[in-house]
């Protein structure tokens, strides 16, 4: 078993629009999820793993309406262990917010 780690997903989504930020091809630990507010105001974030790529529901939410400051970064150490087809999802309050995903693929 070989792992790699690397950015599994970069996205500026569209504001109050979820968005897929990854897909798991195969197994997958995400071990950070950075969110970047670029914007000159306070907006909120949402983070979804959804199993198999589900319907979203209420109980995927890792984070919802989470505050990011004005020109400000969060960091969300997680070590959330993905299974294939897994996705993680976002939402933006604004469109200035830009997310990262780093973690590895298990292959």
């Amino acid at each position: 078993m070989a792992t790699t780690y690397k950015v599994l997903g970069q996205l500026n989504p569209a504001a109050t629009t979820l968005s897929t930020a990854y897909t798991a091809a195969a197994a997958a630990i995400v071990s950070t999820i950075s969110v970047c507010n670029q914007g000159s105001s306070p907006t909120v974030f949402r983070i979804a793993v959804r199993p198999a790529g589900a319907s979203i529901d209420p109980k995927h939410y890792i984070a919802y309406d989470t505050v990011v400051q004005a020109k400000d970064t969060i960091y969300l150490t997680l070590g959330a262990t993905l299974g294939s087809s897994d996705v993680v999802s976002v939402y933006a309050g604004t469109a200035n917010l830009s997310f990262n995903l780093f973690g590895a693929e298990v292959v």
